[in-house]
């Protein structure tokens, strides 16, 4: 069975820096593309961040490049999120996501592309 398990969530100040982990179990890590989502009150869950298995392709929403870095450790079957320089609006839900087919080539944003969820982490961000 696929299980996600995210951490690192909490509440900072703007300007502020957390560093979201989620460990995959139930799959071979390195097979497959990761993602993270976010979901703010009353909004859709958009794509954030995603790796492709070696981690040497990365996609960013254009909200967060050159704030946000997503990263990979296959040994450890655990992707990172590190999110610097936050603002009010980075405020929601995030959650980790593991694509549905192995061996993608590219880094996907669609939801639809995912079929495993980690129970989600929130993040608050004061202003």
């Amino acid at each position: 069975q696929v299980q996600l398990v995210e951490s690192g969530g909490g509440l900072v100040q703007a300007g502020g820096s957390l560093r979201l982990s989620c460990v995959a179990s139930g799959r071979t890590f390195s097979d497959y593309v990761m993602g993270w989502f976010r979901q703010a009150p009353g909004k859709e869950r958009e794509c954030v961040a995603a790796i492709t298995r070696r981690g040497d392709t990365t996609y960013y929403q254009d909200s967060v490049k050159g704030r946000f870095t997503i990263s990979r450790d296959n040994a450890k079957s655990t992707v990172y999120l590190q999110m610097n320089s936050l603002k009010s609006e980075d405020t929601a839900v995030y959650y980790c996501a593991i694509d549905r087919v192995p061996l993608r080539v590219r880094a996907t944003t669609a939801s639809n592309d995912y079929d495993y969820w980690g129970q989600g982490t929130q993040v608050t961000v004061s202003s």
